[in-house]
């Protein structure tokens, strides 16, 4: 059976499906064409349910319900894992609502959390997220929302924290920060989803058994990264929630559901 699936270039990602893509692990009976995309690019492609299986923003799942379930298994979530907003000068709040920002993509978690944080900053523009460090630094926006890799890197090129916007959540919540998940078509036979699921689960818990040795699968995906950032990112982004939600991740999904008014009826992951 072949399957389409999509997932983002980051070492988190590659890290996770790289038993699958290499066929570490025995994938029988099925079969994937991996596409590799930056999280907006993904959230559109679930927007147009084109793909599969699909890596996509927790803030955008709500948006496809009626398409997507999310697996338990592939996903990230955690706590100190959230985007964090920077700027060139030091942090000042007086006339925040005056200030552009430059956003990951509309439909992105990090979006999601930045308006939870700071709903009066309203004059946001999308760049790729790999982009919005050099944004802010030449002056195009004010400010700047970082994910992945990033918030290792924006205080050597001489730009402040304004906020974390995950810590926000998690003070305000309790709760870990959903930030993206795997989500699989629900026309999808439940069994089949189980065992996708469950292929997931062994590819991470090979690439911990063989870590903190980077395959060339993540190395020539992540070439700009030197590889201890690469690390910092798998250390960070691969937890246990990357295995399974578990309760508390169930509820912080459930919660962002909540503040965005979601009230379908469907059921949020597969049994």
């Amino acid at each position: 059976m072949k399957l389409r699936i999509g997932i983002s270039p980051c070492p988190n990602d590659t890290f996770i499906f790289d038993a699958m893509y290499s066929k570490l692990i025995d994938i029988s009976p099925f079969e994937f064409e991996f596409v590799f995309a930056d999280v907006e690019t993904l959230n559109q492609l679930a927007a147009r349910s084109e793909l599969d299986i699909i890596k996509l923003s927790y803030a955008n799942y709500f948006n496809v319900l009626d398409n997507y379930i999310m697996l338990r298994s592939g996903g990230a979530m955690g706590e100190g894992v959230g985007p964090i907003l920077i700027g060139k000068q030091i942090a000042n709040f007086e006339n925040i609502s005056s200030l552009s920002v430059a956003i990951p993509g509309i439909h992105t978690t990090a979006n999601f959390l930045l308006s939870y944080a700071l709903p009066q900053l309203k004059n946001k523009i999308p760049f790729t997220f790999s982009l919005i460090e050099e944004t802010v630094l030449q002056g195009q926006t004010d400010l700047g929302v970082i994910i992945h890799e990033n918030r290792f890197t924006y205080q050597e090129k001489g730009l402040h924290k304004w906020m974390d916007l995950g810590e926000y959540w998690e003070q305000k919540t309790k709760l870990p920060i959903p930030l993206g998940g795997i989500a699989i078509k629900r026309k999808i036979d439940s069994n089949l989803q189980q065992q996708i699921n469950h292929l997931i689960k062994q590819s991470i818990l090979f690439a911990q058994h063989r870590y903190p040795v980077l395959s060339d699968f993540i190395t020539q995906h992540s070439q700009e990264m030197s590889e201890e950032v690469m690390k910092k990112h798998i250390n960070l982004y691969v937890n246990t929630y990357s295995i399974e939600p578990g309760e508390k991740g169930i509820k912080a999904v459930e919660m962002m559901g909540e503040i965005l008014h979601h009230n379908s009826q469907h059921t949020l992951f597969i049994n």
